[in-house]
């Protein structure tokens, strides 16, 4: 199966989007823990700019996520249960 890089980045985005907002942070109060301009976060979720793998794991550890759960809700890792 072919993968569709800009389908996959959307599904990313929507949920790392859906992420933040479940855990009732606002852009600001992100980029404030990342200790970055609020349009930093403003541009990955809007697809300005794409985040990398240290990026993704630097902003779950700050919002206190599961990076690994996140990844199989985005069905880039089978979930093993």
């Amino acid at each position: 199966m072919k993968l569709n890089f800009t389908n996959a980045y959307e599904v990313f985005r929507s949920v790392m989007i859906s992420a933040r907002k479940q855990k009732k942070i606002t852009q600001q109060d992100l980029a404030t823990l990342l200790n970055k301009p609020q349009s930093f976060v403003s541009k990955y979720e809007s697809g300005e700019r794409r985040l990398d793998i240290v990026e993704f794991f630097h902003i779950t550890k700050k919002m206190q996520l599961d990076p690994l759960a996140l990844l199989q809700e985005m069905g880039f890792i089978p979930d093993n249960k």
